[in-house]
């Protein structure tokens, strides 16, 4: 089995374009002109491709099917010098003729923007098309809801919080839009665990350079086994030089068809940018094979930082030990056990018994002991084409669990009944409300007395009177220290209204409610103020029940029993009349006892309207504050307690949605 490398090698000497002589025909009668330099293979330590057997035919009509791949010259060989050591050509080796078309296809594009999993398949037919990636309807809602929720959002939640949400959307359309026949996952590990000696023997060649020299791998290769996955690994970032083809036997194409296989750099490594790399593309990828060794693989750095973070991602996630070939098996499988109580503590799911959750597998890279098993769970992976839809399903409950804090609330959150009726009685006593009701009432009664009452206890109230404001009128404007005391008393009953509203509410929306009621607060005192003097008590006299004239009347007659009764008193005793006092008498005792009389009856018969009259001027401020308060402080507050409720429940149909 052997490689198909970058494309775009410059030390292969081609000469088909007749400027050069043909070499010597080898032993099966074809020219040698065309020829691989041994010394790229030399410094990489591939082993060259022995030539095909005598008798293949070598003209333009050859296809790829009927001969044997041929090894291309790895990318470690540029530079090197053509010639043998001795100065003479190396060993002929010819190429087939399926060359021809992507020969034809590397001139047409810059080298260093081509590689062979850009170029057509082999033999000049075009590489097959491939489908885009399809969410089924579960995770499209989720996404859709997830849309939403980042949208209400946005007014309320800074972009730092919402990142990693923008994020998983962005990445989620931009791998649908992708093909869902291919499946990329990378294998990472630290420093010396061996990935990309895993990375070769999954490819069956070397691709990836091993050594002792710390960190081996500096930029991450990508290899594939089918062709269409070139936008895949456009999306990584990997450029086609360091793009790869594996060519293997029929056996192994047919179980890992759709794979694309990525090599990081070591999470670990010295080298800052080696770790983005890795955490950028750990981002991207369908799924990953984390590879630790029996030195490392408790290692801190590998749990706290990836695997605990990513312990939602547990059903695309492989975890291999390998190396094994250098312990016993009782130590293999001790280390096996305690590898898996850590998953287990960081929160990872395992993948036992049939159940969801990350694979755990020990194999040596070196002598393929369990390679066979990784394998074989790859090519099942691979083939289930459900891999991406896992991670993007994975990415959202990540999001929505970093999300919990700002969404999640107590019970019972929001503005109950008795907190905004509390609001409404803390603004209608700043204005006075049931002061303006008893001033209202004791007015009316005041009314009803000088109406009713006796002539001289009228006359001797209007002489008291006539200094002060008129009758049944009340003051304009309270005093300064009444206006101080109500305007505390607003912004006391705003504080309570949006303590009370935002309690149990996440710090961001609770933030929003109470700043929503501040800024209605502004202004309601002298709003309270202009709507308590249109709806308080009227100017003038307070209206006048319709037995009041008969009580006039009443109150007439006994004054006029009174006079009469007093001039015919006044005559007998002057002689103008005959005496006679007990008339004259009798009729002055009826005025002066019925005057009192009719102004106590009429004083109890005014107590109910009066008191109609007061709760009626009360309730008119009442009205008045809480409609006021209403429209400033309890409509805006809603307003965000509604928002709030909408997030929420985008938020749980995000949730929901997952844990179903």
């Amino acid at each position: 089995m052997t490689a198909v490398a970058d494309q775009n090698h410059t030390d292969r000497m081609d000469h088909s374009d007749g400027t050069g002589p043909p070499g010597p025909p080898d032993h099966a009668g074809r020219p040698t002109g065309r020829t691989e330099h041994a010394g790229g293979v030399a410094a990489s330590g591939y082993v060259p491709q022995p030539a095909p057997e005598a008798g293949r035919p070598g003209s333009s009509s050859g296809t790829e099917a009927e001969g044997a791949e041929h090894a291309r010259v790895p990318a470690a060989s540029f530079g090197t010098d053509p010639s043998g050591p001795d100065g003479d050509a190396p060993p002929a080796d010819p190429w087939d003729d399926g060359l021809i078309a992507r020969r034809a296809t590397d001139s047409a594009a810059p080298d260093e923007e081509r590689s062979p999993l850009d170029a057509p398949a082999r033999g000049g037919s075009s590489a097959p098309g491939t489908l885009p990636l399809a969410y089924d309807g579960a995770l499209r809602s989720r996404l859709d809801a997830l849309r939403e929720l980042v949208g209400l959002s946005r007014a309320r939640l800074d972009n730092h919080t919402l990142a990693e949400a923008a994020r998983v959307l962005d990445e989620a359309s931009a791998r649908r839009r992708l093909s869902g026949q291919h499946t990329v996952v990378a294998i990472a590990g630290a420093t010396g665990s061996g990935k990309s000696q895993l990375f070769n023997s999954l490819a069956g060649v070397p691709i990836s350079e091993t050594g002792v020299r710390r960190p081996t791998t500096s930029s991450p290769i990508a290899c594939s086994w089918s062709d269409g996955a070139a936008a895949l690994i456009d999306r990584l970032g990997i450029p086609g030089r360091l793009r790869r083809r594996p060519v293997p036997g029929p056996e192994g194409e047919a179980q890992l068809t759709g794979l694309v296989l990525v090599d990081l750099p070591d999470h670990d490594s010295a080298a800052v940018q080696h770790r983005e790399q890795v955490d950028r593309i750990l981002k991207l990828v369908d799924a990953v094979i984390w590879v630790v060794d029996p030195e490392k693989y408790a290692d801190a750095a590998l749990h706290e930082r990836y695997l605990r973070p990513m312990a939602g991602h547990a059903e695309v996630m492989f975890v291999v030990l390998n190396q094994v070939d250098r312990l016993p098996d009782e130590a293999a499988e001790q280390i096996l056990d305690d590898l898996r109580r850590l998953l287990d503590e960081d929160g990872v799911a395992l993948g036992e018994h049939g159940e969801p959750g990350a694979m755990v597998l020990a194999l040596s890279a070196l002598t393929g002991d369990g390679l066979g098993e990784l394998r074989g769970a790859l090519g099942k992976f691979v083939a289930e084409r459900g891999a991406a839809a896992r991670r993007v399903s994975a990415d959202v409950d990540a999001a929505a669990t970093g999300l919990k804090q700002v969404y999640a609330a107590g019970q019972g959150v929001g503005l109950a009944e008795d907190a905004r009726e509390e609001f409404a009685d803390r603004l209608a006593d700043a204005v006075g409300a049931t002061a303006a009701g008893d001033a209202a009432e004791r007015a009316w009664l005041r009314n009803a007395n000088r109406a009713c009452g006796t002539p001289w206890l009228r006359l001797w109230r209007w002489y008291h009177d006539r200094g002060g404001p008129p009758t049944g009128k009340l003051a304009v404007r309270p005093p300064a220290d009444t206006e101080a005391t109500a305007r505390q008393r607003v912004e006391q009953a705003v504080r309570t209204v949006s303590d009370r509203a935002s309690a149990g509410l996440p710090a961001p929306w609770a933030q929003a409610v109470r700043e929503a009621a501040v800024r209605g607060s502004q202004g309601l005192s002298e709003s309270l103020d202009e709507l308590a003097a249109g709806a308080g008590l009227p100017s003038g006299r307070p209206p006048r029940p319709g037995w009041w004239p008969v009580a006039v009347l009443v109150q007439a007659a006994m004054t006029l029993l009174q006079v009469v009764g007093g001039l015919w008193l006044a005559g007998q005793i002057a002689g103008v009349l005959a005496p006679n006092l007990w008339f004259p008498v009798l009729l002055m005792l009826c005025g002066i006892v019925g005057g009192p009389l009719v102004e106590w009856g009429c004083r109890l018969a005014a107590r109910g309207p009066a008191r109609r009259y007061g709760q009626g001027a009360e309730r008119r401020l009442r009205e008045a504050a809480a409609s006021c308060g209403r429209a400033r402080v309890l409509d805006p507050v809603a307003a965000e307690l509604l928002r709030y409720r909408e997030v929420r429940e985008q938020y749980g149909k995000v949730v929901r949605a997952g844990a179903g």
